[in-house]
Order: structure tokens, then C-alpha cells, then sequence
């Protein structure tokens, strides 16, 4: 008897798909322990800000000036990556007009003058991809001693509503330059900016901008606009405070006087008692004609 033999059945089996990207284990790395930790600066003048981004070499006993950091050549002004430097907005960097951006910062130290020089290029590695024609901006300035610094530190110090020094320090040696951006004139830029965008039923942005022109004593009659489209779009002691003292300044004290009953009446309970207690000895000598 003949066995009948049934066709094999050969089943496909599906094949592995292929690791995504996504699926793939993530390598595994140390974190590097760098001799020279990175470090940023960071400092707002007005509402600008200078940014600096460096790594900070040690002295370690080694003599830095002339020999480490030799003299006649361009260097980091740090250690790994450049140096950088970040302008939020337009400034003058030792008095010569620098567009907002980042920038390498390099220096050529001297025995008594160094060069410092901001380069187009802010990313680079050390100063081995260096280029001169990549310079917006080449100055002098005259390095200071100081007391002993063993790790390399940059400060940026403010001198007033405009102005900053960044000032390099390391070993015994200082070295500065100055900073200085038109804040008034990037202050207003970002006040009609702002108004641009502002609803008509938020009191908050334009009382902010009436109480800035009162301030500064500037544009009185936009103030006075400014302030009177903040009451109609809501009531708080401080716009009525703000209202009170621009029609002062507008010589309208009967307005004046009304707007500061306001204020007091609106911030009993919501202001701290001294804020109401102010206002309303500022109320006895407005109605006395102080």
C-alpha cells in the first residue's frame, strides 16, 4: 500500500525589523573632568545684557605672562573653546559701535600694551582656526596689576543704567574695556513694541509705559494718553497713583487730587499700610498747594 505524502508547509516567519534610531541603547560616556571648568557671565544693563561664555585655566605655579601665554600672539582669552561674548543689543565696545550678536573675544598680550579683538567667528576651538580677516573690531588697552588670581575669572561690573566694564583677570594681571548700550533708546524701541501687541482691555501695559514717560519726565502727552487708555481698561491704586502724578506734572490738580482718592481708597487692604499711609500725607500737601 502506497503512503500518500502531503506537501510540506513551509511557513514564512517575519524577519527582525531593523532598530530605528529611536531604539537604539544610548552610548555610554563619562562625563570629561576638564582642568580648565567652563564658565559663564551673565549681566543685564538696563534690559540688554552682556553674556560670557570661557573655560578657566589655572596657574598651578607656572609662570603665565610671556611664557604660558606668550606675548606677540593671538590667544583664547580662556582655555578649550574662544572665548565668547554676546551683546543682546546694538553697543560701543571702547567707544566703537558693535552690532548685537556673539563674537569671538581674542587678545595679543604685551609687556605693556595688549590688543583686544572681537572676531566674527564666535564658535571656534582655541584660536588654531583664527583668522584676522574674520576681525570686526581691534583695540588697545593697558593691563593693570592685581592681586592674585589662580584661576582665570571674567566680571562684568556695572557703572550705571548704561555702562559696564568686562574686565579679564588672572595671575596678577587685569586688563579691561568698557560697554555701552543707548538704553533709552532700546527701552522705547521695546515700549512701542510692546504697545503694538497690547489688547485694549489689559490697564497693565499702558500704565507701564505712562509711568516710564512720568519717571523719565519724558513725552507728556503721550504719558497722559497712555495712562488715561489704562483706566479705561481697568481700575488698580497704581494706575490712579500713576494718573494722580502725570496730571500733577500737567499743572490739572483738581484730576490729580481725584486720582489720588482713588489710589487711596482702591489699596486699603491690598497695599501695605504704610504704601496708603504715604499716599495720603502726599494728599494733605497736594490740598495745600505742596
Amino acid at each position: 500500500m502506497r503512503r500518500l505524502l502531503l506537501p510540506t508547509l513551509l511557513v514564512a516567519l517575519p524577519l527582525a525589523a531593523p532598530l530605528r534610531a529611536e531604539d537604539k541603547p544610548a552610548p555610554v560616556r563619562l562625563t570629561p573632568l576638564r582642568l580648565s571648568p567652563a564658565c559663564t557671565v551673565s549681566q543685564e544693563i538696563g534690559i540688554s545684557k552682556i553674556d560670557l561664555a570661557f573655560a578657566r585655566p589655572a596657574v598651578k605655579g607656572r609662570k603665565i605672562w610671556g611664557e604660558l601665554v606668550p606675548f606677540g600672539q593671538v590667544w583664547r582669552a580662556g582655555a578649550n573653546n574662544a572665548t565668547t561674548i554676546t551683546f543682546s543689543h546694538a553697543a560701543k565696545v571702547a567707544g566703537k559701535d558693535v552690532p548685537a550678536g556673539s563674537y569671538g573675544f581674542f587678545a595679543i598680550p604685551g609687556e605693556k600694551t595688549w590688543t583686544l579683538i572681537l572676531n566674527k567667528k564666535a564658535k571656534q576651538w582655541g584660536a588654531y582656526e583664527y583668522k584676522a580677516g574674520e576681525d570686526l573690531l581691534r583695540w588697545e588697552a593697558t593691563p593693570q596689576t592685581g592681586p592674585f588670581m589662580e584661576y582665570l575669572d571674567y566680571r562684568v561690573i556695572p557703572t550705571d543704567g548704561s555702562h559696564a566694564t568686562v574686565e579679564l583677570g588672572w595671575e596678577n594681571l587685569r586688563v579691561s574695556f568698557p560697554v555701552a548700550f543707548d538704553t533709552k533708546a532700546i527701552y522705547w524701541a521695546h515700549l512701542e513694541d510692546t504697545l503694538k501687541k497690547a489688547p485694549d482691555n489689559d490697564w497693565v501695559p499702558w500704565y507701564q509705559a505712562a509711568k516710564y514717560c512720568q519717571d523719565q519726565a519724558i513725552e507728556p502727552q503721550k504719558a497722559l494718553a497712555w495712562i488715561e487708555k489704562s483706566l479705561k481698561a481697568g481700575d488698580s491704586f497704581w494706575n490712579h497713583e500713576t494718573a494722580a502724578r502725570i496730571y500733577k506734572d500737567a499743572k490739572r490738580m483738581p484730576e490729580a487730587i481725584t486720582e489720588l482718592q482713588k489710589a487711596i481708597d482702591l489699596s486699603k487692604g491690598k497695599a501695605p499700610k504704610e504704601y496708603t499711609e504715604n499716599l495720603e500725607k502726599e494728599m494733605v500737601a497736594w490740598k495745600a498747594g505742596k
